[in-house]
């Protein structure tokens, strides 16, 4: 059994861990070893099990999937990422590949797909799921600047805080990061979502996560 490819799956949804498990498992080459329900979860189990592909949701409590992929980067990790996700956005794909991805499937994909993607990152190829392919060309053929945003109406603080959201930081890393006090951060923060008109929980975090390779190209 030694050509069994040894698989981690990282969702805190246990239905959808379910669901993946079968289709995985549905090719006998491939065995799920194990699953985590957070980041922080996914990242102590593959140092302990070192399987070679972790499939890792983008949104999950704790670590979220691109800080785990940034933190195996900076060791020695072998196992490849693969990152399944609802977001059918461009940035979002970039930043997940620039953490260290080596592929980007959207949440509901076929499972031949899902199987083909294992085996291709495997062997050492960048996989990009068909769905999140045809979303792209969509996007660029109806509108070119669709993944573009202004940034001149946030003040240099704003746009550092924001900068450093889209690195994973928490408020209060935020704060030791630029030494000022958490609660400054805050203030900061929700002075960001009214000037980009950004509404509901966690929705700053997710935008700076979606917008992550842009605000690095953007800011200085």
């Amino acid at each position: 059994m030694s050509d069994v490819i040894e698989i981690l799956l990282a969702d805190d949804h246990p239905v959808v861990r379910r669901g993946l498990r079968g289709t995985i498992e549905d090719d006998d080459q491939l065995r799920v070893i194990a699953e985590a329900a957070d980041g922080n979860e996914a990242l102590r189990k593959i140092g302990e099990l070192h399987p070679a592909i972790a499939i890792l949701d983008v949104d999950m409590p704790g670590l979220n999937g691109l800080d785990v992929a940034r933190r195996l980067a900076q060791g020695a990790a072998s196992t490849r990422i693969i990152f399944m996700t609802f977001h059918a956005d461009e940035d979002l794909m970039r930043a997940a590949m620039e953490a260290g991805g080596k592929g980007y499937l959207l949440k509901g994909s076929e499972t031949e797909e899902i199987c083909a993607a294992i085996h291709a990152v495997q062997a050492g190829r960048t996989y990009i799921g068909s769905t999140m392919a045809s979303v792209i060309l969509k996007q660029k053929v109806e509108d070119p600047s669709a993944s573009s945003f202004d940034l001149k109406m946030l003040t240099v603080t704003e746009k550092k805080i924001l900068r450093l959201i889209a690195d994973g930081l928490s408020s209060k890393e935020v704060g030791d990061e630029l030494s000022i006090h958490y609660r400054t951060v805050e203030n900061h923060r929700t002075n960001i979502c009214r000037k980009l008109s950004i509404e509901g929980a966690n929705a700053l975090a997710r935008f700076a996560l979606q917008h992550r390779a842009a605000l690095h190209e953007k800011l200085f």
